[in-house]
């Protein structure tokens, strides 16, 4: 595993609405580059980026048309090369995003597939044999050229599904995955894995990981596709890392990648923390966290020391933290995301409380997801600092509230939440146990209360994390000795006959003896 994972703390960049530097109301690559210090000076040493290809962006870039070649309107091969270089020169690292389940209707391997005439791009795409047929559990497109059959889609419908074959095969026209077209499939993603990884590119989040083989309902197929990848990547690029949007830690570590994201859906239990009725970093004191750590838990022990679990504070996929916390909450938020174990992933924006923005019509497929995805909020001048397009002509409409928080703003206020972020991080970075392979120890995670303890621990030291996000204190016992504070929000915590007691809306960083 590359080293810089030991230390490395993410920021998620979505290129669109970074920083526009050509005035033409969407970010781009150069404006990227000129915010790299501000990344940096965040304590960030490394990036995601969401998809910067060719696209007729009916989903934001996640409908590929051509995995070679930068959208214009982000800039060119060239520019993103030169992004690779000075992330470099930062000392940072960066990971492309790498959409390999689909790619648009308008990908020259669809166009070619379509046709009635068989040729090397005929099975690139998972079809049926007859038009009247639709894949079993998937959505398709049909009757849209002379080739008789539907093609499976995976999202929206313009995106058909790139064809690695069937893990367990029951029709006619489902190939098994040692089939030669579902091979020359991978063996053309590779291709584009090659090519940006000699570009300069560090490695790549993967959309939709899990998705490729399909009829796998035990993941055993997508788990020996990927460890056939993580074999190809040993060889040639022994340093590329490899994050999946799997969200089974389990499955995806086993299968070769480096980290895994707890994902907004599915069995993970990360929404009782910050995404349903009842979020457990509400100051409601309400939530449940018990759920999520015994979820977490047990994702932790399957997965060993194979790799990392990821909690990520949003993407471009989820609510903004802000639409349910206020700036007290989202501090106590990051002090638990910032002191577990694994990569931890700041959605741009979210480090200085931004909000989702209500009633947004839908942008390029975003739907209810497009008020995650306006423009970064820099400074109090036009647009935000964002652009100097006019107002109509930006990509997404700017938040409107006029008390909108800044970067610039976070920046000069000492008590603001980026600095919190900032000294949390230099914690995190200063204490070995806090880093992304210290091991996890939950001692304290009741139904319906608070607070959530846990200890982090690394060789012979050990360090006490107590999180109590509600308006009220709150006790737990813990018989162990407590040494010298490291870090706290809000008030110290008290300890007392072997019960340790929590201010109200605080968070304490404690050696442990």
């Amino acid at each position: 595993m590359a080293k810089w994972l030991d230390n490395a703390v993410f920021y998620q960049i979505y290129p669109q609405s970074f920083c526009d530097s050509d005035g033409d109301g969407i970010g781009d690559i150069l404006g990227i580059i000129s915010k790299l210090d501000y990344i940096k000076d965040i304590g960030c040493n490394a990036i995601w980026l969401n998809p910067c290809f060719v696209s007729p962006f009916c989903d934001a870039g996640y409908d590929v048309e051509d995995y070679y070649t930068v959208a214009p309107r982000y800039g060119t091969n060239q520019d993103i090369k030169r992004l690779f270089n000075e992330v470099h020169k930062k000392k940072m690292h960066i990971l492309l995003d790498l959409v390999p389940g689909h790619t648009s209707v308008e990908h020259k391997w669809f166009k070619e597939s379509m046709k009635p005439e068989k040729n090397q791009f005929s099975d690139r795409y998972v079809w049926t044999d007859s038009v009247w047929e639709q894949p079993d559990g998937m959505n398709c497109i049909r009757g849209i050229s002379q080739r008789d059959g539907c093609c499976a889609v995976n999202f929206f419908s313009t995106q058909p599904a790139l064809n690695y074959g069937y893990y367990k095969p029951s029709k006619p026209w489902q190939m098994s995955v040692d089939d030669e077209a579902p091979k020359a499939t991978l063996e053309a993603m590779k291709d584009v894995m090659r090519f940006w990884l000699k570009m300069g590119c560090d490695g790549f989040r993967v959309d939709m990981a899990a998705s490729l083989v399909k009829n796998d309902v035990d993941g055993k197929g997508n788990i020996g596709l990927w460890k056939n990848v993580r074999a190809f990547l040993d060889k040639e690029f022994p340093n590329a890392v490899l994050v999946s949007e799997w969200g089974e830690p389990d499955k995806s570590l086993e299968a070769g990648f480096h980290m895994d994201f707890l994902l907004h859906f599915g069995s993970s239990r990360y929404n009782d923390l910050f995404r349903c009725e009842e979020p457990f970093f509400s100051k409601r004191g309400k939530g449940n966290a018990a759920e999520f750590v015994k979820k977490y838990s047990e994702n932790y022990s399957k997965s060993g020391k194979k790799g990392l679990i990821c909690i990520p504070s949003g993407n471009h996929d989820m609510d903004r933290l802000a639409r349910k916390f206020d700036t007290d909450e989202l501090k106590i938020c990051f002090a638990f995301l910032l002191t577990m174990p694994g990569a931890p992933f700041i959605y741009y924006g979210d480090e200085i409380g931004m909000k989702y923005v209500e009633g947004l019509t839908s942008v390029e497929g975003g739907y209810g997801r497009t008020g995650s995805r306006s423009p970064m909020q820099w400074d109090n001048s036009a647009n935000a600092g964002f652009s100097s397009a006019s107002p109509e002509k930006l990509y997404i409409p700017l938040d409107p509230d006029e008390n909108r928080p800044t970067a610039e703003e976070n920046i000069k206020n000492d008590d603001s939440l980026l600095n919190e972020i900032r000294n949390l991080i230099k914690v995190r970075q200063s204490c070995k146990p806090l880093q992304n392979n210290g091991k996890i120890e939950f001692v304290y995670a009741k139904e319906n209360c608070c607070p959530l303890a846990y200890i982090r621990s690394c060789e012979n030291e050990k360090i006490l994390v107590v999180i109590n996000p509600s308006d009220k204190e709150c006790s737990f016992p813990f018989k162990m000795w407590i040494g010298e504070m490291i870090y706290r929000i809000g008030e110290e915590i008290t300890a007392k006959n072997g019960i340790i007691t929590a201010a109200p809306q605080s968070a304490e960083i404690v050696k442990v003896l």
